[in-house]
């Protein structure tokens, strides 16, 4: 249990350009990924045990420990450094430029500070070029200022060259502040990637744990019950750090282009049962499935694990965002192009102002943040659909619930 652990958080580590670097309570680096590795100019696991001042210019070492311990005694993330020029000390003793956001994450009952560290030498130079642009421009200006007095001739021409030239501090501005810009929402993205990371695996590995400290208690046979309810927890919390994993590695394959599609002609009523029958399983109190059963004539040339894949995270989803005593609906028919599935719950519905992000990557509305969950399975789900030729949309009402709309074509060839 404790290797499947470290390997997800290595691969969650490892998925993130950006530098990681976590230090425990004593100010010392405990854990490190390849980009903060490779940023520093260090080997693979050369920093584990070293101080955090080993990565700090000498001028920002000197009190740096009791700045930290106070941020710790905060207990709250934040940006390091606002408003200020901040540095980063190489292994070969190079200084270079950073930004650096801060989160507290309690593990195992201790405080830990996991920072994100992004190198911005790049961003600093494009400053560089607009300083020194602008000194430039500046000295243009005085001169042709100096001449203006020889013909007008020359101030015309002035005129010319000075808009010219405005033009392109103004074209190196907007490329700065866009870059600026699309910097500061990948940092955010990351932030609140790391954050929910971490948040949704803690849960179920502290559930882990306690049903494994319970196990060692249930030793009499007539505590065979309590024995098989503890493996039951264990086994389904498995299944969802395993399912975390596995819409993690899609989000990879998919950004990557890294991914094959596998088409094959079967009947739909083996998707929908295999669906049925593993989120029957999932079933809160009173709550049951509808589903069509006279679907056996209809076949798709797709790839199943896709389609299985859309229908199952749209069920799963219809359960958890649905009270108990309800009923999960599902619709299904076949045109002649293509077939369209249809999943009608009766749950808490979609915030009309949340509608339009529903599908971005992390999102979740704000009536759900209280579930569990991640906020890229509808991201997953649509992508895979577009790459096949297919969509998803979505109807819904808030508190009255929500139809999910899966269409894909009958027949694809890739």
């Amino acid at each position: 249990m404790l290797k499947r652990e470290n390997d997800v958080f290595q691969l969650l580590f490892e998925s993130v350009s950006e530098g990681v670097v976590v230090v425990n309570q004593n100010h010392t680096i405990i854990a490190t990924n390849t980009s903060a590795e490779r940023m520093f100019g260090y080997e693979h696991d050369e920093l584990l045990e070293q101080p955090l001042s080993i990565l700090l210019p000498k001028v920002n070492q000197h009190g740096h420990e009791k700045k930290v311990s106070m941020f710790i005694a905060e207990d709250r993330s934040r940006q390091m450094g606002k408003g200020m020029d901040l540095f980063a000390l190489r292994k070969d003793g190079k200084l270079f430029p950073v930004e650096i956001g801060l989160n507290i994450i309690e593990l195992h009952g201790e405080k830990i500070v996991m920072a994100i560290i992004s190198d911005i030498s790049i961003r600093k130079q494009h400053e560089k070029e607009i300083l020194d642009l602008n000194a430039e421009l500046e000295q243009k200006v005085a001169k042709r200022t100096q001449d203006l007095s020889d013909s007008v001739e020359e101030l015309q021409l002035l005129n010319l060259e000075l808009r010219k030239e405005n033009e392109k501090r103004l074209e190196a501005e907007r490329k700065v502040k866009k870059a600026l810009k699309k910097e500061k929402e990948l940092n955010d993205l990351k932030t609140k990637f790391l954050s929910l990371v971490s948040h949704e695996f803690k849960t179920p590995l502290s559930g882990i744990l306690t049903s494994t400290m319970l196990l060692s208690k249930y030793k009499l046979e007539e505590q065979q019950e309590k024995r098989d309810k503890q493996i039951g927890n264990i086994t389904n919390k498995v299944h969802y750090l395993n399912n975390i994993l596995t819409d993690f590695l899609s989000i990879e394959k998919l950004e990557t282009g890294n991914i094959s599609y596998q088409v094959s002609t079967f009947k739909l009523s083996k998707v929908v049962n295999e669906v049925v029958y593993d989120c029957n399983m999932l079933l809160k109190e009173g709550q049951n499935i509808i589903y069509p059963e006279d679907i056996d004539d209809i076949s798709l040339t797709q790839d199943e694990k896709i389609v299985e894949l859309g229908l199952s995270n749209l069920v799963r989803n219809a359960i958890k965002y649905s009270p108990e005593n309800s009923t999960i609906k599902i619709v299904i028919k076949q045109k002649k192009d293509d077939t369209i599935f249809k999943v009608i719950d009766e749950g808490m519905g979609i915030p009309k102002k949340d509608q339009k992000n529903i599908f971005k990557r992390y999102f979740r509305a704000e009536n759900v943040l209280l579930v569990e969950g991640t906020g890229i399975g509808l991201n997953i789900v649509k992508s895979h659909l577009k790459n096949l030729g297919g969509n998803l949309t979505f109807d819904s009402k808030e508190n009255q619930g929500t139809t999910f709309i899966m269409s894909i074509p009958n027949k694809i060839e890739i």
